[in-house]
């Protein structure tokens, strides 16, 4: 009778370990979704005397993509974002997190810049601010500041075209 508690116990752990084992990290809610974007205040990676802000881009549907220059996901992300940026649907804004701002600038110069601007986060602050777990993600934010989806890991083709690109569509009133 006294092993029925810790027996018990046990099973409830190994049922919760298994429905966690389950789970889609990339499928982790935002719960920023439906909320003002966080506001930063932020140096631009290739001109550090200008600021920028997201306020900058009320009135316009864009994305942010968060990427460093160490992350090995950004550079298999980056043809596909330089893909979407060409598309000029939406403005692109690179938020360069916890790297160093010479190794960002020469890992866009020489894999292409598909950013309006990149920002310089190296401490990381606008990125926990925006509940970011890692690198790469992506935010879309509505022509109000309201961030309506988060990708999180690398976006690849399927995802831009099902999922990114008719949410940008509807956002900026096209039909998709």
């Amino acid at each position: 009778m006294r092993y029925l508690l810790p027996l018990g116990a046990f099973i409830v752990l190994v049922i919760f370990l298994g429905i966690g084992l389950k789970l889609d990290p990339k499928e982790v809610p935002s719960p920023l979704i439906g909320k003002p974007a966080p506001t930063f205040s932020l140096p631009q990676l290739h001109e550090p005397d200008k600021l920028f802000t997201p306020e900058q881009m009320k009135g316009k549907v864009w994305l942010l993509s968060v990427w460093a220059s160490w992350c090995v996901s950004c550079r298999q992300e980056h043809v596909y974002l330089s893909e979407f940026a060409r598309m000029g649907v939406a403005e692109v804004i690179g938020l360069n997190y916890k790297d160093e701002p010479e190794d960002g600038r020469q890992w866009l110069s020489q894999l292409g810049n598909p950013y309006v601007l990149s920002v310089i986060d190296k401490e990381g602050s606008a990125g926990l601010d925006w509940g970011v777990y890692g690198v790469p993600e992506t935010f879309v934010i509505d022509k109000k500041g309201i961030i309506r989806h988060k990708q999180t890991g690398p976006v690849d083709p399927e995802i831009i075209q099902t999922i990114i690109l008719p949410l940008v569509q509807t956002l900026n009133g096209e039909a998709g």
